[in-house]
């Protein structure tokens, strides 16, 4: 029997204080799993934490910076006396920024500095780090499975977008790579597999797609044009993808990137 049942595992969710990754958070723990979420904003993880705990779930809100190894492993060592085990991480702590993205009044060759390298270490650094530290306990374990957060951009980079798009194609090429390297040196019981989402309407989007009275801008129209579903996703739409992979029924999924698109990444615009 096909089992997608998560019941009883233990969860880490990075950036989970996120719209997204809040969403995956209750979703799981309405099936069961025990949810430890990390993020920067302490108190609205555990505000979170909170709410899954008066529905009847199980869930903790830590703090942690994904670009600091000791802010990690303090944050795992929080989670294993908690919970004592680690079977899902999900890395979803990324984002852009409008300084790491070129405009009518920001060329490429005056991005500045600091906020290409804030864009490409959050999504890439912030990725590989949490990975270090919880697949370590994966291998002790030797069993675990590690989601991480690509993008459309990684198929094909955005316009705009520079980080950004080569942040998402590196996380979906370190996917390929972990579950290779898991599997040939530690664990052949240990998956690594990543979603692309298309486009969610978000706080890190949101001035891309659409103007301060809420209809398209250009960009946004665009969006819209080239994804055959004719709308933008909701988060809870990129949940279902995740379960699956993390559960056994993806038991022989390893080193994939699963559009959740609504059919973006199939249509040339043709």
């Amino acid at each position: 029997m096909i089992n997608f049942s998560l019941k009883d595992k233990v969860a880490v969710i990075t950036g989970g204080a996120g719209i997204i990754c809040s969403t995956v958070g209750r979703e799981f723990a309405e099936m069961g799993v025990k949810v430890a979420l990390l993020d920067m904003a302490e108190d609205k993880a555990k505000e979170i934490a909170e709410e899954i705990n008066a529905a009847g779930g199980e869930a903790i809100g830590v703090k942690v910076n994904v670009l600091e190894k000791a802010s990690i492993q303090e944050a795992c060592n929080i989670v294993m006396k908690r919970f004592g085990r680690v079977d899902i991480l999900i890395n979803g702590a990324g984002g852009n920024k409008p300084a790491a993205t070129t405009s009518s009044e920001l060329s490429f060759f005056d991005l500045p500095e600091d906020a290409l390298q804030w864009v490409l270490n959050l999504n890439l650094l912030g990725t590989i780090y949490p990975s270090q530290v919880f697949g370590k306990i994966m291998v002790n374990q030797d069993s675990g499975s590690i989601v991480n957060i690509s993008s459309m951009a990684a198929f094909t980079p955005l316009t705009n977008t520079i980080a950004y798009s080569a942040a998402k194609a590196a996380i979906s090429n370190f996917t390929q790579w972990l579950a290779t390297h898991m599997n040939q040196n530690y664990s052949k019981k240990i998956r690594v597999n990543a979603i692309a989402p298309g486009f969610l309407l978000t706080q890190q989007n949101y001035y891309l797609l659409c103007k301060e009275d809420g209809s398209s801008t250009e960009r946004g129209q665009k969006v819209l044009n080239k994804t055959p579903m004719g709308r933008y996703g909701e988060p809870i739409e990129l949940v279902g993808g995740i379960i699956y992979l993390c559960s056994d029924a993806a038991s022989f999924v390893n080193g994939i990137v699963l559009p959740i698109d609504g059919g973006f990444l199939a249509y040339s615009g043709v």
